[in-house]
């Protein structure tokens, strides 16, 4: 097992650039099989679900080269003739099901492992599957196989009860290839959206909308492939934000949308961190003394529940009390044990925590319980004095390519160690 030691109380000075975003090249590889061609994406971050999906899609036949030193990846699915995913290669990824909605665009029809992913609360699939209904599909789940089939797509309004990400994207890749016009209301807005929706129309589709509430795609008949290079993380850039503040540091932040980085920098600053934004970068300038401030996470553009753990940690320093209440994940405070062990102040009440700022954190055994949770617990380890020590490191490394890497490049003082 593999374990990251943190030496703490060593301020972040330098510059960090962010890669392309996780949770965008999780929905564009799938989105592939949609193209009978070969597409080529670029700015591919080299994290651990990247590999997983390689694999996947190795294993339904399709040709991929991953090229690691020039973060691009290569997909011809031309010589993909069905999409069945097996739970041994499904059972790790959430993303997995993205699938679904591909396959069901290319084949009408898809047999896919029930997904897994990180133990963050309760993430049903139901508004992808009242999607695919819509559309004119079937579905059964037998001995954990979700079967999804149609004799034909054809286009549909689609009201999301409650605004989800996953399931806009899965409606999106069905309905690129279904039968008339698919009109997806109350739809997700987030960056990822956007750029799947682009993904899609560079390889011919013709979907409008994206970005807003109301997502409209017209069906097109066939779809072929194209060169396309994935956004910045969000989520990767917004992390390294809260760990420059939190050591007192001054790191510029290259590679980023600034735009995209609005709800979390208007907290960075609320605590009283001096932001500095220019054209594609983000000067982070830490401060001693912070203010408490209260944060809800919300969908976008509101504050984004991955970064509510990673500021969170930062808040143990601020003066006073901040209230983080999470309204998208209920499982989303698990991590917070984990930081008690280390002397924080934090009460948990349902969907809402109390921390009580001004309490240093000391050095100690932690364990990451999920992704974001792991990025909070290498904040923390940044933070305390003394040599942390962080376990089950496989869920950071699932979401932050080089992590190790570009912390050291700004002055921190980790290593990856294996027992």
């Amino acid at each position: 097992m593999d374990k990251f030691i943190i030496t703490g109380g060593k301020k972040l000075v330098g510059e960090i650039n962010i890669s392309g975003f996780k949770n965008a090249i999780l929905g564009l590889i799938p989105a592939t099989l949609l193209a009978n061609d070969k597409c080529i994406i670029t700015n591919v971050p080299m994290i651990s679900d990247v590999y997983i999906l390689k694999d996947i899609m190795s294993a339904l036949g399709a040709q991929v080269i991953l090229d690691e030193i020039n973060h691009t990846i290569e997909i011809d699915t031309s010589t993909v003739k069905e999409c069945k995913a097996s739970y041994d290669i499904a059972k790790s990824l959430r993303a997995s099901y993205y699938l679904l909605g591909a396959g069901l665009g290319r084949f009408k029809k898809a047999e896919v492992a029930y997904p897994g992913g990180c133990d963050i609360g309760s993430r049903p699939i139901d508004l992808h599957i009242k999607g695919f209904e819509a559309l004119g599909s079937s579905f059964k789940i037998e001995h954990g196989i979700i079967h999804c089939v149609a004799e034909k797509l054809v286009g549909n309004n689609i009201y999301m009860d409650v605004i989800s990400v996953g399931a806009t994207i899965n409606i999106m890749l069905a309905g690129a290839m279904a039968e008339g016009t698919t009109v997806i209301e109350n739809a997700a807005k987030e960056p990822h959206i956007v750029d799947v929706a682009n993904f899609l129309n560079a390889m011919g589709a013709d979907v409008r909308g994206a970005g807003t509430d109301v997502i409209r795609i017209k069906g097109v008949e066939r779809m072929h492939g194209c060169t396309y290079s994935v956004i910045p993380d969000q989520i990767e850039a917004g992390t390294y934000i809260v760990a420059a503040a939190a050591t007192e540091g001054d790191v510029l932040i290259k590679n980023v949308i600034p735009k995209h980085l609005e709800s979390i920098t208007a907290k960075i600053k609320e605590l009283g961190v001096e932001i500095i934004e220019y054209d594609d970068s983000i000067r982070v300038r830490g401060k001693k003394d912070l203010k408490s401030i209260n944060i809800k996470t919300l969908p976008y553009p509101g504050f984004p529940t991955d970064l509510q753990q990673p500021l969170s940690v930062l808040l143990t320093k601020a003066e006073g009390t901040s209230i983080v209440t999470e309204s998208i994940f209920e499982g989303r405070f698990k991590y917070v044990d984990e930081l008690k062990r280390m002397g924080a102040n934090i009460k948990v009440d349902g969907r809402t925590a109390i921390i009580r700022g001004n309490t240093p954190l000391s050095s100690t055994q932690i364990t990451a319980t999920d992704l974001r949770a792991g990025a909070a617990c290498v904040i923390a380890g940044l933070m305390s004095d003394g040599q942390t020590e962080i376990h089950d490191i496989k869920h950071v490394e699932r979401g932050y390519e080089n992590i190790v890497e570009k912390l050291r490049g700004v002055g921190a003082d980790i290593r990856k160690v294996t027992e």
